[in-house]
Order: structure tokens, then sequence, then C-alpha cells
């Protein structure tokens, strides 16, 4: 700005000196040195990057505060910046695809029956209840836990914890299993000092919006992924129900952020959704991590973006509103550029020899100030956003979000 105001003081100075251009072209209360700085100092003050300055910031404010009346709190420029290049989704399954509230299932049996009511009534009792203490607790990541109650070894978990630790799973129980999984249910082996003695049944139903979400991803030429730590035959069963057809199961924490990576050095623009303290490697290594509201506080730290309502929807507002923040950012790019391209030569002079219009420096500051105003107008436009029609329908649909 700076040099290109010199340079047009010294250009009119020196045709002044030269007699380059007619003495009638000087106004009577000036000399052709005054003229020089006039036109010098009016192309300084209308060149001024003020709105330049204004164009991301702006945006970025409004459309970060948008966001949060909308129930997806992000955390700042670089989030939005990201989100709106995503072009392949990572979910994780429990809590995420599905409600996250799983349930025993399958216990109709007789003796099933007289166990939970076994069970109801020591809870009801439970103040005078003496509950045995469980020693030596292990959590073991993404397979189960395992401890020491009245010096006998209890496992509870997956197929894989067992075979871990060399106990062997009937053929009756391996059926259960099997039947559950085809079910979309998730199997749990119970053990006592090494021998299985039960089999769980857990159902998670999917989200009711989880279909339409993925549907509505593929029509905007968004890839979506489940990466889970559960069985493969439940993972197939509520990938098919939600749509999705690249599937990851039995996936330890690193495992899942690995394949955010496989996915980036792929040329994606990666975004993973998920809840819990699983999740946090795979959030932290992708491009946008997305946490459910209602999951782990280390899950919603480790996000760039956290979906407050916990719908799968708001995905798809996050995503539309990170591109209309940078379709925004880039008019006001373009608008104060065009300004600035503009208004530098009429500040310059180059309508004077023929019109002998000049720019007064207080006129092209108000010009400035009008352009930088303009810049934040056009960021406050974003206020009037409104989620994408095909969120609508999905409500007209009558789904219900829980």
């Amino acid at each position: 700005v700076i040099v290109i105001s010199l340079s047009t003081w010294i250009s009119w100075f020196i045709a002044g000196k030269l007699y380059t251009y007619p003495k009638s072209w000087i106004p009577k209360s000036m000399n052709s040195f005054e003229l020089a700085l006039q036109f010098g100092i009016s192309v300084m003050v209308i060149a001024c990057p003020c709105a330049l300055g204004l164009a991301t910031p702006t945006a970025v404010m409004v459309g970060t505060g948008v966001g949060a009346t909308q129930g997806v709190l992000i955390k700042g420029g670089q989030a939005l910046e990201s989100a709106h290049k995503v072009n392949c989704i990572v979910f994780d399954k429990t809590g995420t695809l599905t409600v996250g509230k799983p349930l025993v299932v399958n216990s109709e049996h007789p003796i099933a029956k007289a166990i939970v009511e076994h069970a109801k009534n020591i809870t009801q009792d439970e103040q005078n209840h003496s509950w045995p203490e469980a020693k030596e607790f292990v959590s073991v990541a993404g397979h189960g836990v395992k401890a020491l109650v009245q010096n006998k070894q209890i496992m509870v978990g997956n197929k894989k914890l067992m075979l871990d630790h060399n106990i062997v799973i009937s053929v009756e129980a391996e059926e259960i299993l099997a039947e559950a999984e085809s079910m979309a249910q998730t199997g749990i082996l119970v053990s006592l000092d090494g021998e299985v003695v039960g089999v769980l049944a857990v159902s998670d139903p999917l989200k009711p919006d989880a279909k339409e979400v993925i549907s509505i991803l593929k029509s905007m030429k968004i890839r979506s992924i489940m990466v889970t730590g559960d069985n493969w035959g439940t993972a197939n069963s509520i990938a098919r129900q939600a749509g999705i057809e690249t599937v990851m199961a039995e996936a330890q924490p690193e495992t899942k952020a690995t394949k955010v990576k496989e996915l980036q050095s792929c040329g994606y623009t990666v975004a993973m959704v998920g809840d819990g303290i699983n999740d946090s490697p795979a959030l932290v290594a992708a491009d946008v991590g997305m946490a459910i509201g209602a999951g782990t506080d280390i899950a919603i730290e480790a996000a760039d973006i956290v979906l407050m309502k916990s719908n799968l929807e708001d995905i798809i507002t996050a995503i539309d509103l990170a591109k209309k923040t940078f379709s925004r950012i880039r008019l006001n790019y373009i608008w104060a550029l065009g300004y600035n391209i503009l208004a530098i030569p009429v500040a310059a002079g180059i309508l004077y020899p023929s019109t002998k219009f000049r720019l007064p420096p207080w006129v092209a500051g108000a010009a400035m100030a009008a352009s930088s105003i303009s810049v934040v107008c056009s960021s406050l436009l974003l206020k009037k956003y409104k989620r994408p029609t095909k969120l609508n329908n999905l409500e007209m649909n009558d789904i219900q979000i829980e």
C-alpha cells in the first residue's frame, strides 16, 4: 500500500515538474506538489487492507456462533476449514450409530427368568445385602473385564478375551454367539475359573436417523465407513441396516487411528465420529474429530466439533455450515479485492485527465470504512443460515431422534 501510494505521488509530482500535463489541470488552491500529494494520500487511505483482514475472522466468528445455536459446537476456524473439505467419515458403532443403551435380550428361558428375578430381589434388598469384593480388577480395552471374586477368577467379555486366556468355548456357546451376531446383537461370554459358564446377548439398536443420514452423506459424495471393536457378525449386521458398505470390526483404539491415517494417505479428508475413550486416538488423528455430546469427557476434549444433541443429522449440519461459511469468506475476499482493484486507480487519478474527477482523502477514508462495514455485514448474513432441506424432510417423515 505504501509503495503504491508513494509511486502515485512521485509519478504525479514528476509529471507536474516536467510539465507533462497542462497547468489548467492544477486547481487554483493548489500547486503541482499538493495535487500529487493528495493523490498519494487518497491511494494510501483507500487501499488500507482492513476489509481483507476482516474477511475471514468475522465469517468464522459468526459461523461458529450459528453452529452453537444449531447444537454444533465448533472449536475454532481450523475445524471449520477442515470440515468443509470432508469427503470421508469414519463412524464408531456403539453409542454413535447405535442408541448407546444396550439391553440384555433373549432371556425368556425359565431358568434365565428365575436368575433375573433373583437379581431383582437382591437389588431391591441392596442395603442389607453384602456384596462380595472384586479384587485384582482389570479392564482389557476392547475386550472386557476380569477380576477375582471370592477367590474365583471371573471374566466377562468377548470371544477374543477368552481365547487370549486359553479358555475353550463350547460348541453350544459358539452357536449362541453366532445366532446373536446374526441379529445384530453383541454376544458376551462369562467364564468362571477358566470355563465358560454363560452367554449374554446384548442388543443396542440402530439410531432412528442413522440410515437416512448415511444416505444423505452418500448423495453429498461423502464416503461412510464403520470401525468398531465389536465382533464382525454384529458389525456387518449393523452396517447393513445403516447402509454402510465398508466395515472394520474387532478394532483396537490404535487400530482405529491407523485406519484414519491410512485413509488420509489415500487422499481423503477424514472426519471421525465417536463417543468413547477408545475413539480418542482416532478423533485426534482425523482431520476433523466429531464427538457425540453424550460421550465421555475425554472424547469431547479430543474432538474439534461436538454434536451437543447427539444427533447424527448434526454431522450434515456441521459440514454444510462449514461449506456456507467458507463460501462467505470467498465472497468477502472477492468483494474486498474487487473494491481495491477498482478504487485504487480512481484514487490514483486515472479519471482526472478526462473528467477532472479527484477523490479527496476524506472521501477515500469513508469509502474504506464502507468497504470494511460491508464485509462485516456480509459475514453477518450467515446468521440467516438454515440447515439443509433434506434434514427438514427427515423430520417430516416422523423420524424422532432420541
